[in-house]
């Protein structure tokens, strides 16, 4: 909590410390492929990272949390869950309805932090999967990144005009258990959570197996003014952490060049 309420950027380096602690507890090994595009320290060309995701399970939240230092979005039940809740509550997670009335008022939320210099990262597929697939991705969330000229317009009567963003896709892929490759079926049993799973005893499973590799990879960031809509840059992205994912899954990335898929 005196985290939380400390200057500077303690609010942001507690849940990295903390993730990796779990994430280390369990077994969890993180290959980082690519090179992240914003960190603690501000860029020098002054824009702000939004991270965007592909996303399997809740264990997405570890391994991206003990590696970005960012505040997470995510939907608004996640607030209520037990423990878990708690803690995204601590790191400042910026929690969202799908209420279509209430949009306008998420995004505002989201636009406040980015205003305040962090950086943010979000699932545009809006639920989990089993990790076979990426599932299409939600394009209402891109509208931080391409704002109307409403938008735009009451931006400045506030006083509130957002900085220039960079949206750099990640594809996350478990791929090795107890130091073997993943197969279809173990990553949908051992890794993934969807569906009407029950978040205990897919822990409890999972605290059963001793080593596990996460590997992430991190793409070119995309500049939102290189393209013409918010549904554009939601299908740039896509189809970049799609073939990322598709790439891992098949050890098709080569770690010199990560982004020759």
């Amino acid at each position: 909590m005196l985290c939380v309420i400390l200057p500077g950027k303690m609010n942001l380096l507690f849940p990295l410390l903390f993730w990796r602690v779990l994430c280390f507890l369990l077994g969890i090994n993180i290959r980082q492929l690519g090179t992240m595009a914003g960190h603690l320290s501000s860029r020098k060309d002054g824009r702000r990272v939004v991270f965007v995701s592909n996303h399997t399970s809740w264990l997405d939240v570890l391994v991206l949390g003990s590696v970005l230092p960012v505040f997470f979005i995510a939907k608004a039940d996640v607030r209520n869950w037990p423990f878990i809740g708690f803690l995204t509550r601590i790191g400042g997670t910026i929690y969202i309805t799908r209420n279509r009335q209430e949009a306008a008022q998420n995004v505002q939320n989201v636009l406040e932090r980015l205003i305040k210099g962090y950086n943010i990262a979000f699932f545009p597929e809006g639920t989990t999967s089993d990790g076979s697939a990426v599932r299409p991705f939600l394009s209402s969330l891109f509208a931080i990144a391409k704002p109307t000229k409403k938008e735009k317009e009451r931006e400045r009567k506030t006083g509130q005009e957002l900085p220039p963003l960079l949206i750099q896709p990640i594809s996350l892929t478990y791929d090795q258990l107890e130091g073997l490759p993943v197969g279809r079926s173990r990553r949908a049993s051992v890794f993934s959570w969807f569906g009407d799973m029950y978040l205990m005893p897919h822990v409890w499973s999972l605290g059963k197996w001793r080593s596990m590799r996460a590997t992430i990879l991190f793409h070119e960031p995309l500049k939102p003014e290189d393209f013409p809509s918010r549904k554009a840059l939601a299908s740039a992205s896509y189809d970049l952490i799609r073939r990322g994912n598709e790439a891992l899954r098949q050890n098709r990335v080569d770690p010199s060049s990560p982004h020759r898929l």
